[in-house]
């Protein structure tokens, strides 16, 4: 499982989250991490906001309901073994 560090703009400090799947849906990249590597641990999908030119990823966390729905949906059937609670 690859991991990747984040760096929090709320708490200006370095996040470590494993990184579950990846996807794109409508052109927009898609991460779903977590910060465990245990079984029932939580888990985010974040959304890449960056720009196209960019080198840098930005990435917001799906707080959409129909989104976060459509998405989720998308991660479980990648994963097959897994159910996400939303």
């Amino acid at each position: 499982m690859e991991k990747i560090k984040f760096m929090s703009e709320e708490i200006q400090e370095e996040v470590d989250f494993f990184v579950l799947e990846q996807t794109k849906v409508n052109g927009v990249s898609y991460i779903l991490v977590t910060d465990s590597e245990e079984d029932d641990a939580e888990c985010l999908i974040l959304k890449d906001t960056s720009e196209e030119t960019s080198s840098d990823s930005v990435y917001e966390i799906v707080e959409d309901d129909v989104e976060l729905t459509a998405i989720s949906k998308v991660f479980e059937e990648l994963l097959e073994d897994v159910e996400i609670e939303r």
